[in-house]
């Protein structure tokens, strides 16, 4: 199966496949009718700030973009947040800090200091927890950080002191604990990196992986957790592999339009607006949202 992508209808989210939701760790979110929902774990997700059009955690804090451009950062009370960057198109948080695309397409980083510019022409982002990488809008993919698990993904084991061309023909780009995965135009799923427990299924397996392999098909959109992967294809299946699924990608639910990854957990949204959570490979479960 073939699916030609020329362009992700919601570039540069946080983690998952989509702006409306996100997970980093226990830590999840997901965007309701405008209001930003938040939980860890298992626990009752719980509406923490309204105006919202792009949720986004980091291991210990929670992200916002709001309606007017404006990208927030809090711990404990979203009436508390730090306004962190306005102008914002599209934004991505995790290990090393957190990512603003401005609506002009140039990508900034940020993280306890003003944000310095990065690149121009972005058009996705994501913040692993060894390397960032970014997409520029002629499918230049970029990357920056740790190389000893091949993250870079050209074979290269030694970091780099900027951001350097690792591949082409990308779309989007997801990462996480020294793996990531990019999809390529064509709806190829492309993955590299550390390969213990199956985030790239069968490609490096048991170790790592140092040069990116093809791992899946047909794919219209990605994400990527600690051990595991999740695919979307046009059709709406939801395909899964790694620890808690199976080392080769297989569906688990139909009539899914966005997914996201934490640690062991996996969330995503239906056709209907309905919310699910695997916890591992259990699942899935429908978490009630409180008010």
């Amino acid at each position: 199966m073939m699916a030609v992508v020329t362009a992700l209808p919601f570039p540069a989210q946080a983690d998952g496949s989509a702006p409306t939701l996100a997970s980093y760790y226990e830590r999840h979110m997901a965007l309701v009718g405008g209001v930003a929902h938040g939980w860890t774990g298992r626990s009752t997700p719980r509406a923490l700030l309204s105006g919202v059009q792009q949720v986004g955690v980091g291991k210990d804090e929670w992200f916002a973009l709001r309606d007017d451009g404006t990208l927030l950062r809090w711990r404990e009370r979203a009436d508390e947040a730090t306004p962190l960057m306005r102008g914002v198109a599209r934004f991505a948080a995790g290990d090393s800090g957190w990512f603003a695309i401005d609506r002009d397409g140039v990508l900034w980083h940020g993280s306890n200091a003003a944000p310095v510019r990065i690149a121009g022409d972005v058009v996705d982002a994501c913040i692993g927890d060894s390397a960032d990488y970014a997409v520029q809008r002629d499918g230049t993919l970029l990357v920056k950080g740790l190389a000893h698990r091949g993250q870079y993904g050209d074979g290269l084991l030694t970091a780099t002191p900027g951001f350097i061309a690792t591949a082409r023909d990308a779309v989007a780009v997801r990462a996480r604990t020294g793996h990531a995965l990019y999809l390529r135009r064509d709806g190829t799923v492309m993955g590299t990196g550390g390969n213990r427990f199956g985030p790239l299924s069968s490609h490096g397996l048991g170790d790592k992986a140092d040069r990116w392999g093809a791992i899946f098909d047909g794919a219209t959109a990605i994400a990527t957790g600690s051990r595991h992967s999740l695919a979307l294809r046009a059709d709406a299946s939801l395909w899964a592999w790694g620890e808690g699924f199976a080392i080769q990608p297989r569906q688990i639910m139909s009539n899914i339009n966005a997914v996201a990854a934490g640690d062991t957990a996996t969330i995503a949204f239906d056709r209907s607006g309905a919310l699910w959570q695997w916890d591992g490979g259990a699942g899935p479960r429908a978490p009630p949202l409180a008010r």
